[in-house]
């Protein structure tokens, strides 16, 4: 790629121990830095380019271990055996079965489970589905309280003791800036929007279901994105789902990366568009589909396409990874394509205002056609919202079936959104928000740290507060979901089909609410973990303080 390139760990050395002495050599690496100082990494995805990024932009994906990846696929290997050994015995009644099947009369149908999904469940996933839907009784703030459960049929059913575990400390939910409360000032103006609104608005937009409430929120969000007008729903899910087809029809095209989220997929699924996937973040792939369909137009007739849509997200939530927005922009404007952005995970968790991946890089709103996000986040709230021009959301108030059919969004939550929004805007008279920016910023860049210097592999960017921590082995990813819970910290383990099925992870979310403490704890218990289920698998040194300095030095020593 032009303008990248790639520094090696030994230059950092040599030049970041003669920075303060030497003029030449402090300009000869600003110059490493603008052309890509990420790529000091070895075997990590790091690019940068000079000509549209304004700060370095640091991702890592090591690659696997090779025995690594070999045992992980004789687990996986070994569990199959046994899953079709086990059929064979629930076949001839020598073991129970308590997983649903087809009935003797219905055998020449057209089968009603998939067969590998239905033997995967049964055999692999019902092992280890203790670690998932546990049951909490609190709010999922920093600290949540969980319900304990047990299962005396191999996790087939589960039946709760009555005994609660205090304190978890929550490392899993959304909570990014720490508004899940129920306490506070957006709590109390909650409370007062039901006390005035009720619950509920039992009816459509369209029809009496249009507070007051729906239209203040929609016009700060606008303010907020820095756009014209948008449009709330009262479901995160549903607006990518029922608002791409609104957009989208047949002759039209869906350029979609390849780890979008299953609300993406199935709304572009339901557009009934062409769609073509490109690889991960890798912008010569999606250039090279783009100028395939620029010269090659629609399929037989070779007609141009109606419409070029990319879909992409500002945060991979499986991934940690951010979005290359600058170039996706350069290479939209390029080829006249429509950008549609999906920023569920970055709005309010990324920039210097919590506007999101285009303030985190500085970016123009208008550049992006459509601007999605959800409030379930970073607002502690519900629902989603879509931003853009006036036109555009004047289109999809009349021809969304979301914003048709479903019922309005809650008189409370909006009032929740409309809080916390505020809040973070600085427009309630205090710092809190920016306060809370900060501490994200602070924690996420503390723990990803932390995690890489104890030898784990670790995904993502080093601004995203979403932390994927490899697992791999299919047995692990049990072991350290429930190794975890009893140190009382509440984690995510992820595995197939939410992820690649030989990479399977453990997820954790960094909040603002998250005290120092709270991280070190956490910390000491996934080392301790880590140790006992040897998951530290990173075969790459990571740079010692005094390194780190040198790069905060370059960052404060700009010209």
């Amino acid at each position: 790629m032009q303008g990248v390139e790639v520094v090696k760990v030994d230059d950092f050395k040599y030049l970041g121990s003669t920075i303060q002495s030497n003029g030449q050599c402090r300009k000869e690496v600003k110059k490493r830095v603008q052309a890509g100082w990420s790529g000091w990494r070895q075997n990590h995805n790091v690019w940068h380019n000079a000509s549209v990024y304004n700060k370095p932009f640091v991702e890592s994906f090591e690659e696997t271990p090779l025995l690594v990846a070999v045992l992980t696929y004789m687990g996986y290997g070994i569990l199959t055996l046994f899953g079709y050994l086990r059929d064979f015995l629930r076949d001839w009644n020598f073991e129970k079965c308590h997983v649903a099947k087809e009935r003797d009369e219905q055998k020449d149908f057209v089968p009603l489970y998939q067969d590998f999904e239905n033997f995967y469940t049964r055999n692999l996933y019902m092992r280890i589905r203790d670690n998932w839907n546990r049951p909490i009784c609190s709010v999922p703030g920093a600290r949540m309280d969980v319900m304990e459960r047990v299962t005396h049929d191999y996790n087939w059913t589960f039946k709760h003791t009555g005994t609660v575990l205090f304190d978890v400390i929550n490392m899993g939910s959304y909570n990014y800036l720490g508004f899940a409360e129920n306490s506070g000032l957006c709590a109390n103006a909650a409370v007062e929007a039901a006390m005035k609104y009720g619950l509920g608005v039992c009816g459509t937009r369209h029809e009496i279901g249009n507070l007051d409430k729906h239209e203040e929120l929609e016009k700060l969000v606008a303010r907020f994105l820095g756009v014209e007008s948008s449009m709330v729903f009262g479901m995160g899910f549903a607006t990518n789902s029922m608002n791409i087809p609104t957009l989208a029809g047949k002759g039209c095209l869906i350029l979609s990366d390849e780890l979008n989220h299953a609300s993406l997929v199935l709304g572009a699924r339901l557009s009934g568009s062409t769609i073509r996937v490109f690889k991960h973040n890798n912008m010569q792939s999606l250039e090279k589909l783009l100028r395939d369909a620029i010269v090659h137009g629609q399929p037989r007739t070779h007609r141009p396409w109606k419409k070029i849509l990319i879909l992409v997200e500002g945060i991979y939530s499986m991934e940690g990874s951010i979005v290359r927005l600058p170039e996706v922009i350069a290479l939209k404007k390029k080829y006249k394509a429509y950008l549609y952005l999906d920023e569920a995970h970055s709005i309010g968790a990324l920039g210097p205002g919590g506007r999101g991946v285009v303030d985190y890089f500085g970016l123009d709103p208008c550049d992006v056609d459509i601007m999605m996000g959800t409030f379930t986040k970073s607002f502690g709230a519900a629902g989603g919202y879509i931003g853009g021009n006036k036109e555009l959301i004047d289109y999809l108030r009349t021809h969304s079936h979301s914003a048709i059919y479903a019922t309005s969004m809650s008189p409370p939550v909006a009032q929740q959104i409309i809080t916390s929004m505020k809040c973070i805007m600085g427009e309630d008279g205090t710092t809190l928000g920016q306060e809370r920016l900060c501490q994200l910023s602070k924690n996420t860049t503390y723990f990803r740290r932390r995690l890489q210097e104890m030898g784990f592999i670790i995904y993502g960017n080093n601004d995203s507060p979403v932390v994927p921590l490899m697992l791999y082995m299919p047995a692990k990813i049990g072991a350290f979901g429930r190794e975890m819970l009893k140190r009382n910290i509440g984690t995510v383990v992820v595995g197939f089909p939410a992820t690649p099925i030989i990479e399977s992870r453990a997820r954790f979310c960094v909040s603002a609410a998250h005290t120092k403490e709270m991280l070190d704890t956490a910390l000491n218990a996934i080392s301790e973990v880590g140790d006992l289920l040897q998951l530290k698998y990173s075969r790459h040194a990571w740079p010692s303080d005094e390194e780190t300095n040198h790069f905060s030095y370059l960052d404060s020593h700009q010209d």
